[in-house]
């Protein structure tokens, strides 16, 4: 006697949500007015145009707002943390709008240079008090305004590192009390599509343990120290290396359009993939080279990229 095998039921988005996720028909959420007017996936022919040789692995000492060196849809990931226009020495004195308007024309670039489905991933952290400036909110609206699609955003948690700060405004009393920053943000975009493909079957390098940790939306690592680095602000190279885990495969092309210290060039080393670069201070692109060149040192790797592509 034959036994009917039960189909599993499959679940829809309630007025409450629902816990269900095998088999979730989420049509009815994505149709509704609440995402009438945001950027919505293309149906696009994957393009993956090769960058010249010459220009692989290198730092370009110019400003990222014309990265003509790149072809159109030929970067796999973008990983950077912007200036801050705070007063560093290597900051311009903009107004908040010109600021906005500057990093807008570097975003406009690096939509340009990914591939169908290539991320975007930019770590903010908001500046001030009086008033409170949210850069990671106009960020992203700059973003949307390109079609950029958003895909998330993670909380980096550096409060193990947040130091013995006295920043707390009034003590004890509801006078002006404020708030202390540990926590900055990664705010995470794609080009076109939410998937990538995969054309060349490149491998993944992610493992069990990191692919569960780096899906959670908040990151718990310690902050970078400026003076061990020789940068006034530095992200640690745990940051870049887990959106190149996460979000890329062996062999790819990592971009940062404010290089800085090098960080992420480390990062796509550690994790074989080609990097590039862009910076206007000439001082900090010599100090990235030098740091790189340290990396493989200190590993004894036995040449660039020694790897598969």
């Amino acid at each position: 006697m034959k036994t009917k095998m039960k189909t599993r039921k499959r679940t829809k988005t309630s007025a409450f949500g629902s816990p269900g996720r095998t088999g979730h028909d989420s049509r009815p959420f994505y149709n509704s007015k609440l995402y009438e007017n945001l950027p919505n996936e293309k149906t696009i022919k994957y393009v993956e145009n090769p960058i010249p040789s010459g220009c692989l692995d290198k730092i370009f000492l110019k400003s990222s707002e014309t990265m003509d060196e790149l072809p159109d849809n030929s970067v796999h990931l973008m990983v950077t943390s912007p200036p801050y226009n705070v007063g560093k020495e290597y900051d311009r004195d903009f107004t908040l709008e010109e600021y906005l308007q500057f990093l807008k024309r570097v975003w406009k670039e690096v939509y340009r240079v990914l591939v169908p489905g290539g991320r975007a991933c930019i770590n903010i952290a908001n500046l001030g008090r009086k008033p409170y400036i949210p850069l990671h909110a106009y960020i992203i609206r700059d973003m949307l305004d390109l079609k950029f699609l958003m895909r998330g955003e993670v909380i980096w948690n550096k409060a193990s590192s947040a130091g013995t700060s006295t920043a707390w405004g009034s003590w004890l009393s509801a006078s002006n009390p404020t708030l202390r920053d540990v926590h900055e943000y990664i705010l995470i975009f794609s080009k076109d599509t939410f998937s990538r493909k995969n054309i060349s079957k490149r491998e993944n390098t992610i493992v069990k343990d990191e692919f569960l940790e780096y899906t959670k939306s908040v990151w718990s690592f310690p902050s970078e120290s400026a003076r061990k680095v020789g940068h006034p602000a530095p992200f640690p190279v745990e940051l870049p290396y887990r959106l190149i885990q996460f979000y890329t495969y062996k062999g790819e092309v990592i971009l940062d359009p404010f290089m800085g210290s090098g960080q992420t060039a480390i990062a796509a080393v550690k994790t074989c993939r080609r990097y590039v670069g862009y910076d206007v201070d000439e001082e900090y692109t010599k100090l990235a080279e030098r740091r790189i060149e340290g990396f493989f040192i200190k590993h004894n790797s036995p040449g660039l990229f020694d790897y598969k592509k």
